[in-house]
């Protein structure tokens, strides 16, 4: 157990006003608003104007997050920006938002970690926290994933939206409630990185006439072996962080899944015995927004009144790479 405990102090999102329902789908690729909701129980999903980039969708949430306790951008240690969708290579988003923001005297990096990369990004804060070294950590899940959709492929342009949200972790100063983080476990596994990824646009195939011509820079999934996987490894890490810090489901207050497919999410419950009133899902109104979905689905919660202060709630992801973590707190607020 950490001697300095961290905890989540605030949380705030954000999602484009632009809404692109399953209707609207029906009008660009062979779907229809049946077919997408019986495989993934997306109704409808937020897309950004073309004048926005996923900076600006961090920096909205991000606003929101601060504004929630009034703190001052200034009094930010380190910003950290959870994406695979950068407004460019280099500089890092997390540079584009710090200065959107105003925080003089941070530092901070992107980290890439795909669907997954919210929970590394709020695992790497709550250690900065733990370690004493940081005061306040904000950690940013942010994606424009409309940008590598290839609206002509049904397999993958129904799944998902584009938002943000954003985190504040501190320490814990309530005293013996032994509120804020417990534990995580994470894990890659590179040898299915061929299964969900986006080809070109890297050292290995930089953009070209022919990568654009082959819709190379959008998002290539083979979604059986996704499911599978996604579904074993968030039983597997759930059930294990659960046990090792003594824990069993009936204990927890709320599981709050990585938001990519309902099917993922149903069939996860049903394999840890969870009762669908402890599972967080809202996928439905704003699909897979990739870092965005853990934050937006705890923001949803929390308005909700589904999570409380001293509730155990466990974050689970699984992505692109393959990356797979889960993060197990004890709410503070």
């Amino acid at each position: 157990m950490p001697s300095i405990k961290p905890k989540i102090s605030a949380v705030g999102c954000y999602v484009p006003p632009g809404v692109l329902t399953n209707h609207d789908l029906e009008k660009l690729v062979q779907t229809n608003d049946e077919w997408i909701l019986d495989r993934t129980g997306i109704s409808e999903r937020h897309i950004a104007a073309p004048d926005v980039a996923t900076s600006d969708l961090a920096t909205h949430a991000a606003r929101a997050a601060l504004a929630q306790n009034g703190i001052d951008p200034s009094d930010l240690d380190a910003i950290i920006v959870c994406t695979v969708t950068p407004d460019m290579f280099f500089p890092s988003t997390a540079c584009i938002v710090q200065h959107n923001l105003g925080a003089k005297g941070v530092w901070g990096f992107d980290l890439i970690a795909a669907c997954s990369g919210f929970i590394y990004g709020l695992n790497t804060a709550a250690n900065f926290v733990a370690a004493g070294t940081h005061k306040k950590v904000l950690v940013i899940g942010a994606d424009t994933m409309s940008r590598i959709l290839d609206y002509e492929d049904r397999a993958t342009c129904v799944l998902f939206g584009d938002g943000a949200g954003a985190f504040v972790v501190e320490p814990d100063t309530s005293g013996g409630e032994a509120l804020g983080y417990i534990d995580f476990l994470g894990e890659i596994d590179g040898s299915g990185g061929e299964f969900l990824k986006m080809p070109a646009g890297g050292s290995r195939m930089p953009a070209s006439a022919e990568t654009v011509a082959n819709k190379l820079h959008f998002v290539h999934q083979e979604g059986q072996q996704v499911f599978k996987f996604a579904v074993n490894r968030m039983f597997q890490m759930s059930s294990e962080l659960l046990r090792r810090n003594g824990y069993t489901v009936d204990d927890l207050a709320l599981l709050i899944p990585h938001q990519a497919n309902k099917r993922i999410i149903m069939a996860t419950r049903e394999r840890l015995g969870i009762p669908e009133e402890k599972v967080m899902m809202n996928i439905g109104h704003y699909g897979n927004t990739t870092a965005g979905t853990i934050p937006l689905a705890t923001r949803d919660a929390l308005e909700q009144g589904r999570l409380k202060r001293g509730d155990l709630v466990l974050f689970a992801a699984v992505g692109a790479g393959y990356t797979t973590g889960a993060s197990l707190w004890r709410w503070a607020y």
